[in-house]
């Protein structure tokens, strides 16, 4: 671990501090000002498809302009949109919330870079390592993103909006950190130099497709049941604080494994270290399953942050393997697009089955697409395991 990569970890550690805010007050103060109870998770939703919609822009602006300045663009429109979100908390306008929560998402899309950007600061034996520690980073977000939402959404007399107000400071902080680091340089492209293959045809391979599918599939999963636990728990009858202590300990199951995943991937090989992943998935859901006592919630929680971690980390790890250097822009966006466009599903299909389904339906629905990604594991698994060079 170079002086970079800790300077990434903190910037991760932050842009999740952003991540688990939003995740524990969007969705209520989506309920308290949407027109309708369904609407609720809608400014969740907003700020994944707004990263969706960024991933091409975000592509282009590290290609021109390389990882530094790319990320403190993201950092300013983290800044400003957080500012727009306290404006339209304050004016109880919930449409403006929507679309600040959209615009929100552009810093969303260069936060899901920070993870290949370690791989691009480590030695080739260290990258599986640099992934997975640089993910660690997130831990920071796991203390400091519940308690800051607890300890400022009664600042002012309209709640949440001291929340909101954090998050512009929390993103001044990830500008000094990013601007300290060192990338390398953007490599000059010659008027006719080589730019790879096609995106197609890099899409077709198994490798990419699997990786795709795993982390797609397991990012929709955890945000399908980590966007719905603040709205189930107060349905039961917990107060927000006890809210904050369950997504607490989920985002330090999501980022604590991050010290020795690298290590195990490994050891033990890329897809044992997914299909450990799905199977956790699974026990976070029997453990939902087993009742809606606080403690259910948590342990349920943290499963579901540990399956995140070892699923993400090595589709991560995996689709590293699908594409070559001059390749990783637009490989690298296909990726998040796709990730994004799960999580914006997933956003809304939350709010909509816990207000209308319950705890008990969303949590059955969420076992499809963990079957999926283990249909896919097997798939790749049979056709001879992961490939080592891009082809």
């Amino acid at each position: 671990m170079n002086k970079n990569l800790w300077l990434l970890a903190a910037a991760q550690g932050l842009f999740l501090t952003n991540n688990v805010v939003f995740i524990a007050i969007n969705g209520l103060v989506g309920l308290s000002l949407a027109p309708l109870g369904w609407m609720a998770t809608l400014p969740v939703m907003g700020y994944v498809v707004g990263g969706a919609l960024s991933t091409p822009l975000v592509a282009r602006t590290q290609s021109a302009f390389g990882r530094q300045v790319s990320f403190q663009i993201g950092l300013l429109v983290a800044l400003g949109s957080a500012l727009l979100c306290a404006w339209a908390v304050m004016d109880r306008n919930f449409w403006l919330l929507v679309a600040a929560t959209v615009v929100a998402g552009y810093y969303s899309a260069n936060g899901q870079l920070y993870r290949f950007a370690a791989a691009e600061l480590s030695t080739p034996a260290f990258r599986e390592k640099a992934v997975s520690l640089v993910l660690a980073g997130g831990l920071v977000g796991a203390v400091l993103g519940p308690n800051l939402a607890s300890r400022t959404r009664g600042l002012f007399d309209m709640p949440f909006v001291g929340a909101y107000l954090s998050l512009a400071v929390v993103a001044l902080l990830s500008m000094v950190a990013i601007a300290l680091m060192r990338f390398p340089p953007v490599p000059a492209r010659a008027a006719h130099a080589d730019g790879g293959r096609p995106l197609s045809v890099i899409m077709r391979q198994p490798v990419f497709i699997v990786a795709t599918a795993g982390a797609a599939l397991g990012y929709g999963v955890m945000n399908l049941l980590m966007a719905a636990t603040p709205l189930a728990m107060q349905v039961c009858g917990f107060p927000f604080e006890d809210a904050a202590l369950v997504l607490q300990w989920h985002v330090i199951g999501m980022f604590a494994p991050g010290f020795f995943t690298g290590h195990l991937i490994k050891r033990f090989g890329v897809l044992s270290i997914m299909g450990t992943g799905v199977a956790l998935n699974v026990a976070c859901v029997a453990m939902a399953l087993s009742g809606v006592e606080l403690h259910q919630f948590l342990i349920a929680l943290f499963l579901l942050g540990v399956g995140w971690n070892f699923l993400f980390t090595a589709s991560t790890t995996l689709s590293l393997q699908s594409y070559r250097p001059e390749e990783k822009d637009r490989a690298q966006a296909a990726i998040n697009f796709c990730v994004f466009t799960t999580m914006a599903l997933t956003s809304f299909a939350s709010g909509a089955l816990v207000t209308t389904q319950g705890w008990h339906w969303l949590n059955m629905g969420s076992l499809l697409p963990l079957a999926l990604t283990a249909m896919a594991l097997v798939w790749l698994a049979w056709r001879g395991g992961q490939a080592h060079n891009p082809a």
